[in-house]
């Protein structure tokens, strides 16, 4: 399949995007969802704790990474400057546009694609390092995730996730989303990713070691709840989707509940939002 590379010390250099050509019903859902708002405004608030997680991942040298679901490049950028070779996939084009901008200006040298974190488009074996933060966990059809998570990593290399855990604030704003508008019953539930025993199950014989520590990541906002509420609203693609397929009064409700959310978890005293949320830290030797 084709590819697109960015260098970003020399510009940008695009030559055309991986696309998919034919694709499903819930692959368009997916799609979708993410391409209907900005995620770099979101991701903006997390960049440290993005950093730190590739900071405990220790890269060698030119070590080969994949960024799976890697949105406006939190990841992938950290991993580049310590000097691994990285590539980044995400299903939305738009992020992708805007990950090799953000690359560029830290003047790194990038891999960026457009793909499917359910058929990743790379040979079996070819990364030593796997990872995703916040991404392939809102895949649909998760055990293919894990099947192709395992199989493009090499024999002794390893699985990295960051996924939400059900019973973290991140996971109360998800559920605040399907109470307005359910997802349908044959979805399952993203936050799944964020419990041991369900991270155990999908992975299986397919690696030979798994360890999932509980981790805090900090959220931050420079304003107070209510403008967390409407940056979520205006940039973030579940609550643009949710807040268009909502009547009038699930929008106000979605909204009163997000703001009732930030304010009550909200740990910052000067008029600004930190939100502090729970996630599960997941590290798998691939067999």
């Amino acid at each position: 399949m084709p590819s697109d590379t960015i260098r970003c010390v020399s510009g940008p250099g695009t030559h055309g995007d991986l696309r998919i050509r034919t694709e499903d019903p819930l692959t368009t859902r997916a799609r979708t969802v993410w391409t209907a708002g900005d995620f770099l405004q979101i991701a903006r608030s997390f960049e440290v704790g993005a950093q730190d997680f590739v900071a405990r991942l220790s890269f060698r040298p030119e070590e080969a990474v994949l960024d799976v679901a890697c949105g406006t490049g939190n990841l992938a950028i950290p991993a580049a400057r310590a000097g691994a070779s990285v590539t980044g996939i995400d299903i939305a084009p738009n992020l992708i546009e805007e990950a090799r901008l953000e690359a560029q200006a830290a003047n790194c040298a990038i891999r960026f694609e457009v793909g499917n974190a359910e058929t990743l488009p790379y040979g079996t074996g070819q990364f030593d390092t796997t990872m995703t933060m916040f991404g392939a966990m809102f895949a649909f059809r998760p055990e293919r995730v894990a099947a192709e998570l395992v199989r493009v990593t090499r024999s002794g290399g390893r699985v990295a996730m960051a996924n939400w855990t059900p019973q973290s604030v991140i996971g109360d704003m998800l559920r605040a989303h399907t109470a307005v508008v359910p997802s349908p019953r044959e979805l399952p539930s993203p936050l799944a990713w964020g419990d041991e025993d369900t991270v155990r199950a999908r992975f299986g014989g397919q690696v030979d070691a798994l360890t999932c520590t509980k981790r805090m990541l900090e959220l931050r906002f420079p304003f107070p709840a209510a403008e967390v509420t409407e940056l979520f609203a205006v940039y973030y693609g579940p609550t643009v989707t949710t807040l268009r397929a909502a009547d009038s009064e699930g929008g106000r409700r979605l909204r009163t509940t997000l703001t009732s959310l930030f304010q009550e978890h909200n740990q910052a005293t000067d008029g600004t939002t930190t939100i502090v949320s729970e996630y599960l830290d997941v590290q798998a030797r691939v067999a």
